[in-house]
């Protein structure tokens, strides 16, 4: 009986350290400064906007969300992005973590006060999203991302009345894209494009498409007349791509 349990003694403590030997080879395997392993597949490396698509972005990017310091330091290696003290009118109004962006990635925009967490979204639709889908249909660059507003204090807008929950735009956690200027100065309107010129049209919908990576809920011309000049890109929600 002795003999027996010294054995699964043995066993267990054998077991122990071939698991802390994998732990600790993992750990070094991450951490050394000539690992083979990609950034962009290194769970503890942060995550860039310039780094390519994987199945860990969508997790890198919660966990920099979850910090406004690290928010704030990736954005600035992807925009023009002024940190501004928080903003704060009520309880359901306010920019928490707030930001006056003026540039994301190639594409200027008009300075808007947003979250860093719209911000840093926004950042990565341009460069997943807006820029291929550009060099695609349109053979050249994005140089600017026209807009309507991010922050705005009011209820949600559905076409129907009594309506009285808050919109996402009441903290900034949603922007809306009116449309695009090209490198070469060619206007791409959602209103007017969305439906006519074949090639702008088919950037509007790729684009479309690629916010749904970055933004929780993104609503544009499928979802409703009310959408009808603009993409509605929201940080918060449950998921809709429309």
């Amino acid at each position: 009986m002795f003999l027996k349990g010294l054995r699964l003694a043995v066993r267990r403590t054998g077991l122990f350290l071939f698991v802390l030997i994998v732990i600790v080879g993992t750990w070094q395997a991450l951490t050394h400064p000539k690992t083979p392993l990609p950034r962009q597949w290194n769970p503890i490396e942060p995550l860039r906007v310039s780094d390519p698509f994987t199945q860990l972005s969508a997790w890198k990017l919660r966990r920099v969300l979850a910090s406004p310091e690290l928010c704030r330091s990736v954005l600035a290696e992807a925009g023009d992005a002024q940190p501004m003290a928080d903003f704060i009118k009520t309880a359901q109004c306010h920019i928490k973590n707030r930001v006056k962006l003026s540039r994301v990635g190639k594409a200027q925009l008009a300075p808007v006060e947003t979250t860093c967490g719209t911000a840093l979204r926004l950042a990565l639709w341009e460069r997943h999203g807006v820029q291929p889908a550009a060099e695609r249909h349109l053979g050249e660059p994005i140089a600017k991302v026209r807009h309507f507003s991010s922050y705005n204090c009011r209820p949600m807008r559905t076409g129907m009345a009594g309506v009285t929950r808050m919109s996402s735009h009441a903290t900034a956690d949603s922007i809306d894209i009116s449309g695009f200027i090209s490198k070469s100065g060619k206007s791409i309107d959602l209103k007017r494009d969305w439906s006519g010129d074949v090639a702008k049209a088919a950037f509007l919908f790729d684009v479309n498409e690629a916010a749904c990576m970055w933004f929780r809920v993104t609503l544009g011309p499928r979802y409703n007349r009310l959408h009808a000049d603009h993409f509605h890109l929201q940080g918060s929600g449950w998921g809709l791509c429309r």
